[in-house]
C-alpha cells in the first residue's frame, strides 16, 4: 500500500496525517530541488493494524514495499541486493509530529552477502563495504531482532583493542562476529533483501507502541497521534570515504536562541552515529576541512529552509564524497528563551508578523521567563558543551530508579550518564539537569531535554563512572557519589561541585516587544 513517492521530480505535496510529517517535509524539500535522496512511504493508517499482526496488513505491507522498490531502482539505476550494483536503503519512522529518537530506524537494509562484493565493485573501497555490513548486522539485529545493543558494543570494543584500531580486515571478522551473535537469536537473519526490508519496515511499525515512544507522547500530550508511518529511502553513504561524514545542522541556536546555525558532524560516519549520543561530534570546522563544497550548500540550505517553512529548522544531513544530500527537516525544539527569541527576530525580520509570533507563544508562561545563572565566581570543576541552556542544581543520580526516589522525596536531581539516550525519557522528566560524557548537542536526547527545557550539559569528557554507571563516578578526579550535590550550567558548559545559588534576571527587551504587541492586537480590535 504505496501512498507516497519522493524524488522522482514530482511536486506532489502530502499531507503529515497520511505520511507523517518527516516524509511530508522530505517532499517538500524535493519540490525545492534540494538535494534529498529518492523515498517512498508507507502511511500512518498500516500502523495499527500491523501492530495487531493481521494477514491483511502484511499483504499490504509487502505489496507497497515492491512497488516501492521497483520506484527506487528505476530511479537510481541501481538493483536493490545487487552483486554488482546494489541498491541499500533506510527504513525510517515518521508520526504526523516530531518524535525524536523514540521510534525506530534500521539502516543498510539490503546489504547482502552479495551486496557487499557490489558495494567493493562499486566503491572500490573494502573498508567502505564491510563497514556497512556490519552497520546493518548491528542495526538490524538490535531493532528487528531484538538484541541487546551492549553485547555488538561488547564486540566492537573488544576487536578493537585487540587489533589497535578496525582496519577493512577487522571489520570482517567483525561482521563474522556479529552473525554468530544473530545465530543465538530467536529468529534467523535472512539474506533476501526483500524479507529484510519487510522485517525492518514491520519492527519500525512495532516500534510504535515501545515504552520511551509511549511514555514521550504522555509527557508531551501526543495521545491523539494514530501511529508512524514508515519511510525507505535510498543510503546515501557518510561512511565511504575522507570526503565523507554525517551530521545535525539548527538553522539558529535552539538553545539560546542565538541567531547563528548550530551544526555538528562527524566525519566518515552515518546518521545514527550522531544522532544516537554515543559519540561526540565535532563542529562546522569538520566539514569545512573534508568537504568545504558541501559546508557552503548546506549553510545556503539552511537559509532557504527557514525561509521556506518560516521557522528555526532541524536538519540531518550526510555527505558523500564532497556531495551534500539532506534527509530531514523539522521545526527545531527549542527552550522557552530561545522561543522568545527567535518571535521576536523572525518578525523584525519579516519572516512572520507580530499575530503569528503571538500564536506561536500561545501558553507560554511569559511572566515565568527568565534567564538564570550561578552565583559563584568560581571555576567549574569541569565542562562539556552546552546543549540546552539553563543553569541546574540537585542531587546526583546514576540510575532512573534513583532519580525517581531522589525526587519522590522532593529532591532536585541532576541525572548524570555515560551517554545521552532517549531510552533515559523517564529519567529526564523527574531530573532538574542533566550530564553525559559523551554525545553531542544535536543528539536526539539534547533535543528532548531542549523541549523539556531541561538544562544539560554533554561531551563531558572529565566525567567517569563506576560499578556500570549506577554506583557513582568521577569528575575530573573528584568523587561524586549518589545524593552528593552538584550545579551545572547548560549554556558553558560548566560543572561545579556543591550547592550553588541562582540568580535570575528576566528578558526585559523582548517581553516589552511582546507586550507592545499584545497591545497593538487590542486596538486593533
Amino acid at each position: 500500500m504505496l501512498i507516497a513517492r519522493i524524488g522522482d521530480g514530482a511536486t506532489t505535496q502530502y499531507a503529515a496525517e497520511m505520511v507523517g510529517a518527516k516524509a511530508a517535509n522530505l517532499a517538500r524539500m524535493a519540490a525545492l530541488g534540494l538535494p534529498v535522496p529518492p523515498a517512498f512511504v508507507l502511511p500512518i493508517e498500516l500502523c495499527a493494524a500491523v501492530v495487531g499482526g493481521g494477514k491483511e496488513a502484511r499483504r499490504k505491507v509487502a505489496e507497497g514495499l515492491g512497488e516501492g522498490i521497483d520506484f527506487l531502482q528505476q530511479t537510481t539505476g541501481r538493483r536493490f541486493g545487487d552483486r554488482r550494483a546494489p541498491l541499500l536503503v533506510s527504513v525510517r519512522s515518521g508520526a504526523a509530529r516530531s518524535m525524536p529518537g523514540m521510534l525506530n530506524t534500521v539502516l543498510d537494509v539490503g546489504c547482502t552477502t552479495a551486496a557487499v562484493h557490489g558495494l567493493v565493485r562499486m566503491s572500490g573501497n573494502p573498508r567502505f563495504a564491510w563497514d556497512c555490513r556490519r552497520r546493518f548486522l548491528e542495526s538490524y539485529g538490535a531493532v528487528v531482532l531484538g538484541i541487546d545493543p551492549a553485547l555488538f558494543a561488547e564486540r566492537h570494543a573488544a576487536l578493537a583493542a585487540a587489533d589497535d584500531g578496525i582496519d577493512c580486515e577487522s571489520l570482517e571478522r567483525l561482521g563474522e562476529a556479529f552473525e554468530e551473535l544473530i545465530a543465538h537469536a530467536d529468529e534467523t537473519l535472512p539474506d533476501d533483501p526483500m524479507e529484510q526490508l519487510a522485517n525492518a519496515a514491520e519492527a519500525v511499525y512495532r516500534s510504535w507502541m515501545s515504552e520511551r515512544a509511549s511514555t514521550y507522547r504522555k509527557l508531551q500530550h501526543m495521545e491523539d497521534l494514530q501511529g508512524t508511518a514508515v519511510a525507505v529511502q535510498v543510503m546515501v553513504f557518510g561512511n565511504r570515504d575522507r570526503a565523507s561524514g554525517a551530521g545535525v545542522a539548527f538553522s539558529r541556536d535552539p538553545s539560546t536562541g542565538a541567531a547563528q546555525p548550530m551544526i555538528d558532524f562527524l566525519p566518515e560516519s552515518q546518521g545514527e552515529d550522531i544522532v544516537s549520543g554515543n559519540r561526540t561530534p565535532q563542529t562546522e570546522d569538520a566539514i569545512e576541512g573534508c568537504a568545504p563544497r558541501a559546508a557552503d550548500k548546506l549553510r545556503e540550505t539552511l537559509r532557504r529552509l527557514e525561509r521556506e517553512f518560516a521557522d528555526v529548522q532541524d536538519v540531518e544531513f550526510t555527505v558523500e564524497s564532497g556531495e551534500l544530500s539532506v534527509l530531514q527537516t523539522r521545526s527545531a525544539k527549542r527552550t522557552p528563551l530561545a522561543m522568545l527569541r527567535f518571535a521576536v527576530d523572525f518578525v523584525n525580520e519579516g519572516l512572520i508578523t507580530p499575530q503569528e509570533a503571538l500564536r506561536r507563544l500561545h501558553g507560554l508562561n511569559l511572566d515565568g521567563l527568565a534567564r538564570q545563572r550561578l552565583s559563584s565566581l568560581d571555576e567549574s570543576v569541569a565542562s562539556g558543551t552546552g546543549a540546552s541552556a539553563g543553569v541546574a542544581v540537585g542531587r546526583a543520580a546514576f540510575s532512573l530508579e534513583h532519580a525517581q526516589r531522589l525526587a519522590s522525596r522532593g529532591d532536585p536531581v541532576i541525572l548524570l550518564r555515560p551517554d545521552i539516550n532517549t531510552a533515559d525519557i523517564a529519567a529526564f522528566a523527574v531530573s532538574s539537569g542533566i550530564v553525559t560524557a559523551v554525545g553531542g548537542r544535536t543528539a536526539h536526547a539534547a533535543l528532548v531535554a531542549r523541549q523539556m527545557a531541561k538544562p544539560c550539559v554533554v561531551g563531558c569528557a572529565a566525567l567517569t563512572f563506576e560499578l556500570n554507571g549506577h554506583g557513582g563516578g568521577r569528575l575530573a578526579g573528584h568523587a561524586i557519589k549518589p545524593d552528593d550535590w552538584i550545579s551545572i550550567d547548560g549554556e558553558s558548559g560548566g560543572i561545579f561541585l556543591g550547592r550553588h545559588e541562582v540568580v535570575t534576571e528576566r528578558p526585559e527587551k523582548e517581553l516589552a516587544e511582546i507586550k507592545r504587541w499584545q497591545t497593538n492586537a487590542r486596538l486593533a480590535c
